[in-house]
């Protein structure tokens, strides 16, 4: 354990995990401590992102939540020379590192909630159907989770058996798609936004997307529309609205996912599944503007409040 480059308020605790076909394989687990407390928060990130939103953790922390972050494989913190960026064959890939943060949070927290964005939203809601019944985890927060791919559905159909055909062969090709570049400008200092993050770890032009990781979500997300039973509470949260296209507004909406597959997949996700939808939220929403973030913030605090 080690100071996190966040400051002195976070730590950072490297995991060891089984070598994959690159080689070594780490994960991060970055800790706040909220002394005293026996409830706890685990954040899990989207695609081209790693944990900066110290300002998501003031929130858990104030309400009596100690916090946590993983940084996943192949992410962030946990990125090494010899990786392939943002890669993986499967979303179950991310397991291993989710079950061993929340071995290490439960020796000390009896309340668990899991917090994941985008990517991190659909890692973390099928985990949490695969550990159904085992206690481990208490409720479910996703933010903007990534359910459906934001093309239409004609393209859905003819792209599948491509994708599928190249990762067989060719795994790490990368194709022609990828972040929007004006979504990451809409949100850093430097530019639109008012976030300071490292852009070596979430670079504008994001790292590229391969054919074997589209591949893994397109399988990822056939099986949340065929039907999870995740059996604890959920908060679903997206934006009211999508904006795309390289003169949208994208402080507007979400500019990266379509908020209306979002909203239209989420009860496939358990029975207990509760949906809200922000006017001008951001697709990470919050980093939306203060007066959007803080209705997220709210709506979130009076789920906790009954669920949790």
């Amino acid at each position: 354990m080690e100071q996190d480059v966040l400051g002195a308020d976070y730590e950072a605790i490297r995991l060891t995990l089984e070598d994959d076909a690159e080689g070594e394989v780490v994960a991060t687990l970055v800790r706040r401590p909220c002394p005293g407390s026996r409830k706890a928060v685990l954040y899990v990130h989207g695609f081209v992102d790693y944990f900066f939103q110290t300002h998501l953790a003031d929130f858990y922390v104030e309400r009596g939540y100690a916090f946590y972050a993983l940084d996943l494989r192949k992410y962030g913190r946990s990125l090494l020379d010899h990786q392939t960026p943002n890669f993986a064959h499967s979303m179950s890939d991310y397991f291993p590192e989710i079950d061993e943060a929340v071995r290490l949070i439960r020796k000390d927290h009896d309340t668990l909630l899991v917090n994941g964005h985008s990517t991190g939203g659909l890692v973390a809601a099928l985990w949490a159907d695969r550990v159904r019944g085992q206690g481990l985890v208490d409720g479910l927060f996703l933010n903007s989770p990534f359910l459906e791919l934001n093309v239409p559905a004609g393209v859905r159909r003819t792209l599948a058996p491509v994708v599928r055909a190249l990762a067989k062969g060719r795994p790490t090709m990368a194709l022609p798609a990828g972040v929007s570049r004006s979504y990451v400008h809409s949100i850093h200092r430097d530019h639109a936004g008012e976030w300071d993050f490292d852009l070596t770890l979430k670079p504008a032009e994001g790292f590229g997307v391969r054919a074997g990781w589209l591949a893994a979500i397109i399988r990822a997300q056939r099986q949340v529309h065929a039907g999870l039973g995740i059996d604890v509470p959920i908060l679903v949260m997206a934006s009211a609205t999508s904006v795309r296209g390289k003169k949208a507004d994208f402080s507007a909406g979400d500019g990266v996912l379509n908020a209306e597959d979002i909203a239209r997949l989420s009860p496939r996700l358990g029975r207990h599944v509760t949906c809200v939808r922000v006017e001008a939220g951001l697709h990470d929403l919050v980093l939306s503007a203060e007066p959007v973030r803080a209705k997220v913030f709210d709506e979130l605090e009076r789920w906790m409040t009954v669920y949790l």
